[in-house]
């Protein structure tokens, strides 16, 4: 007998293949996929397709290599992608790479390819391979790329990227990094640490996929190895192209969503270490069984059962699938393909019978030591003889059944199981511990390079059809049903009795005024009492000094607020952070939730902590109107240190009197998201030449959001320039320039603290009216004047910044704001 066990993994199908996820109900794969699974039982060949970020991956290949050859693909992406932006949300950095981790993970569902991570952050656009590698760690990613090769064992490995700049440094980087990995997962004098359950592994060949969506038309590519990546299966019914295009759209937060292409898809590809094919990519392998001695009645057993299948009664196969198990067992242990090909073996033995295995939570999320109520549920869907022996439930023996599952006829069990005192607490494992470097913490070793970690809670079922017993483990979830987008999926997790969660996790104190925090109390279960309070730096107060809380019903809510008082002469940074203490416990966390429509609800408990900034800022003005962007904050961010900020929206700004406000700020790419925007040019332009401010931030032109309309008084060029390090010098073109003196004196530590960036997408021309303000360069560049443009209109005053305001004002950074105030009181 041989275990198929998904840890943290619900059984989904896509084009044969099994594809991980903590929060998806089980899918049924159709006969068509039955089909192709069966098919793909005796392909044993696979491919690691290497790139930096989520969007990297070439789906067209991914998805053709999957379905098309009947290969295993991953795909092993450097970061999760935190360092980006957002078109969809407000989400920056962590939780921006916890969307991005399951857009992956959507679109691995769809093209059937696995997913693999390395522990690097993405910590923004980098200009070169070798700051990347010096801020990730050279050695320490190279270890995690050569535990990828190891875990896999690939026998081709592509890259998406050259070694060779111009280019995204990350993007530079993931090709060295893979190329050094190729002759370091070979060595076992390499990374040792890793040996034991681990092998060193070697792959065939080392290629890099030439990318073709820069390329002119007439452009020579006949010294490159050309393959075509189309095709249609009609058993499926899809070409690979629409395959790919569905995979690649699932990268919403990045506005990728393509069409659907069809007919021939040429890839290009260029040898670079190992066997160099000249007419196939795998010109030279063998695919099959027949790599290996032995293996005849493997191969026998496959195609009986490929060729056996009736569409109309796939559980007519599960004998014949039986007999490939069999087979498959009698192979040594040490055969590379052995434990994979049994698993998918024992997917298809219950996709064949349609047998459905769930565990269900009562409640969205437990506590530790309370009991939680599950419901089981078996359902053979097919006429097969299958007998459920036992299932198992969280901390417990399993219990014996011993039933048959008829046809259509569901076993159902309810029972409550107690969580341990010490459960832990669910959250994202990369995200468990504070990240301060390049790569995030992941002290648990086996996590590293996995999507997502164990699930909370797993139930095993043991069944027997046809004289073999098969276990399968599923993830405990929580199902609901919304009246607009019907059944739902969610993890069930596990949290804390109270979270404690600060309204902010940066609190401003200009001028060294009081500031009132508010912290939301959550009850993780019934009559949570105890008291709050705020551990706090060395000579700073909090009124009160702790609350007596009491929450009776699980789920309730109460918002508790503190008014905290700076030590006397305060100007550095600190941090404060929430204590609850509860039921003989004192504890801090927080919880923030990521809710979009295409991914699964999203939770991160980490300990609730906050920064405290001191700013001596002196506004000139209150009154500002704020159009927002997609993935902006700035707005709550100038609220919470005194203005009087009036959202804007596009329909309210075609009503509402601009008079009336003493500035107006345009959100980050906000007239790529609004095009409509334009329509209100004239009326912006005439709030500005009767004496009003308006200060534009960054917009792009690109695909994702070509520039259709603008509000400059002047004509102006917005380009691709950016200053990636933040602490490159801001030398002013001016040294006496009124921006640098009012209301604020700008001294050169007021640009010290940036973070991830100077800024980005900076005017590249500009009409004579324009005054550049400051000249910046990253190392080794000339400088750049176009990050912030000034003109004169009328009474008033235009601006368009490149300067990444909406990076450094969420993260407190004292001199963007005071820099920020000088531009509104213009």
């Amino acid at each position: 007998m041989r275990n198929l066990i998904i840890l943290g993994m619900t059984l989904a199908m896509s084009l044969g293949v099994w594809s991980t996820a903590l929060a998806q109900p089980a899918h049924q794969p159709h006969a068509g996929e039955l089909s192709a699974g069966i098919k793909r039982l005796g392909v044993v060949g696979s491919v690691l397709y290497v790139a930096a970020h989520p969007d990297d991956e070439n789906t067209r290949l991914l998805a053709w290599l999957v379905g098309g050859r009947g290969l295993r693909a991953g795909y092993l992406s450097m970061t999760r992608g935190d360092g980006g932006q957002n078109l969809i949300g407000t989400e920056q950095d962590e939780l921006l790479g916890l969307i991005r981790t399951q857009e992956l993970l959507a679109a691995r569902r769809v093209d059937g390819a696995e997913q693999l991570f390395t522990r690097a952050r993405d910590f923004g656009y980098s200009k070169s391979a070798e700051e990347t590698l010096r801020i990730w760690g050279r050695e320490e990613a190279l270890a995690d790329v050569v535990l990828a090769i190891r875990r896999f064992q690939p026998d081709v490995i592509v890259t998406r990227f050259t070694t060779k700049p111009p280019n995204h440094g990350h993007h530079t980087a993931s090709a060295l990094l893979a190329e050094e990995a190729f002759a370091a997962a070979a060595d076992p004098k390499r990374f040792p640490e890793q040996l034991g359950t681990l092998s060193p592994w070697k792959a065939d060949r080392l290629l890099h996929n030439v990318s073709t969506w820069n390329l002119k038309p007439d452009a020579d590519m006949s010294a490159y190895l050309k393959l075509d990546v189309g095709g249609f299966n009609p058993l499926l019914g899809r070409s690979w192209g629409e395959v790919a295009a569905e995979s690649r759209s699932q990268h919403k937060s990045q506005g990728f969503g393509v069409p659907a292409e069809r007919g021939p898809l040429l890839e290009y590809f260029q040898p670079l270490a190992g066997a160099s094919p000249k007419a196939d990519l795998f010109e030279g392998l063998e695919l099959s069984w027949r790599r290996w001695p032995g293996t005849e009645k493997v191969i026998q057993a496959v195609d009986a059962a490929s060729k056996g299948f009736d569409a109309s009664a796939p559980h007519l196969s599960i004998p014949a699938l039986l007999r490939v198990h069999e087979a498959l067992s009698a192979l040594p242990e040490n055969n590379p393909w052995k434990a994979i090909k049994l698993r998918e073996t024992e997917a298809l033995v219950a996709g064949c019978a349609g047998l459905f295995l769930e565990a269900r939570a009562a409640e969205t999320t437990g506590v530790p030591g309370q009991p939680v109520k599950l419901d089981l549920m078996a359902l053979n869907r097919s006429p097969a003889a299958i007998r459920l022996v036992s299932v198992t439930l969280p901390g417990s023996a399993p219990t014996t059944v011993g039933t048959s599952l008829a046809e259509h006829t569901p076993f159902k069990l309810s029972q409550p199981v107690a969580l341990p005192e010490q459960a832990t607490i669910s959250t994202p494992y990369w995200l468990r511990q504070r990240a301060t470097g390049g790569l995030y913490e992941v002290p648990d070793r086996a996590l590293i390079g996995r999507p997502e970690g164990d699930p909370a809670l797993a139930v095993t079922f043991l069944y027997e059809v046809g004289g073999k017993r098969f276990t399968v483990t599923r993830p405990v979830v929580y199902v609901w049903t919304d009246p607009v987008r019907g059944e739902l999926y969610r993890a069930f997790e596990i949290a804390p009795a109270v979270t404690a969660t600060l309204d902010r996790e940066v609190i401003m104190f200009p001028n060294g005024a009081p500031q009132t925090v508010s912290v939301v109390l959550a009850a993780g279960r019934a009559e949570a009492t105890g008291k709050v309070r705020l551990e706090l730096p060395a000579g700073w107060r909090s009124e009160p000094a702790e609350v007596p809380f009491q929450l009776a019903a699980r789920g309730d809510e109460r918002t508790v607020r503190f008014t905290l008082t700076p030590a006397k002469g305060s100007s550095e940074r600190s941090r404060l952070r929430v204590l609850v203490e509860s039921g003989g416990r004192s504890e801090s966390w927080r919880v923030r939730t990521v809710n979009h429509e295409h991914i699964p609800p999203q939770t991160v408990r980490q300990a609730s902590e906050a920064t405290l900034v001191p700013v001596t800022l002196a506004t000139k003005v209150k009154r500002i109107g704020y159009i927002p962007g997609p993935g902006d904050r700035v707005a709550e961010s100038l609220a919470a240190v005194g203005y009087e900020v009036t959202l804007l929206p596009e329909e309210r700004l075609a009503r509402e009197p601009l008079e009336r406000f003493e500035a107006i700020l345009v959100g980050v790419r906000a007239f790529n998201a609004n095009p409509r925007l334009g329509v209100h040019r004239e009326r912006l332009l005439e709030y500005v030449e009767k004496g009003g401010r308006l200060i534009v931030q960054y917009n792009t032109n690109s695909r994702v959001g070509p520039l259709t309309s603008f509000v400059g008084p002047y004509p102006l060029e917005i380009g691709r320039d950016r200053v990636t390090d933040e602490t490159a010098e801001m030398t002013p073109v001016a040294p006496n320039d009124p921006l640098l003196r009012a209301p604020n004196r700008l001294t050169p530590a007021d640009f010290e603290g940036w973070v991830q960036e100077r800024g980005l997408y900076f005017a590249s021309k500009w009409d004579e009216h324009y005054r550049p303000v400051f000249a910046m360069n990253d190392p080794g560049e000339q400088p750049l004047r176009g990050g912030l443009l000034v003109a004169r209109h009328g009474k008033g005053a235009f601006v368009y910044t490149g300067i990444a305001f909406f990076r450094q004002l969420p993260s407190g950074v004292p001199g963007a704001y005071r820099l920020l105030a000088n531009l509104l009181a213009q």
